[in-house]
């Protein structure tokens, strides 16, 4: 008796954190890394919660770029929170011995340095929280 697999269409997969990871070292511009943040973030909100820690819970690959690779953490970390969960435990880890700034003019570094979420701010990556809101 031969038995034939069928490749059944699973239909729309949510982006995951190692999804993410691998567009953002095959992106050239923090343009497009935003962007891609921007399209995680959306897909991100419209899941039941259980999926959203799924999206969350396998560690990625290195971007190639240490502040992105400790960014993924810090994400990793705020969006569990926002849930009521704690961060999957690939995310402790990671952080940076030098602040970064990812939007680096006078204005946005002092919102950034009053107002970032914790999960960022204790791994040394300053962000103002509406850079991480989608409209």
């Amino acid at each position: 008796m031969e038995v034939q697999l069928m490749r059944i269409d699973q239909g729309y997969q949510p982006m995951t954190l190692v999804d993410l990871a691998l567009h953002l070292a095959g992106s050239r511009d923090d343009e497009t890394r935003w962007r891609l943040i921007a399209e995680f973030l959306e897909e991100f909100k419209h899941e039941p919660p259980i999926e959203r820690l799924r999206l969350l819970a396998e560690e990625p690959a290195t971007t190639g770029d240490q502040h992105w690779d400790v960014f993924l953490a810090a994400l990793a970390e705020h969006l569990a929170s926002r849930d009521g969960r704690g961060a999957a435990s690939w995310a402790e880890s990671r952080h940076l011995y030098r602040f970064w700034f990812p939007f680096n003019t006078r204005a946005a570094r002092v919102d950034a340095i009053v107002h970032a979420p914790a999960a960022f701010r204790r791994r040394g990556v300053f962000i103002a929280p509406q850079e991480l809101e989608v409209a």
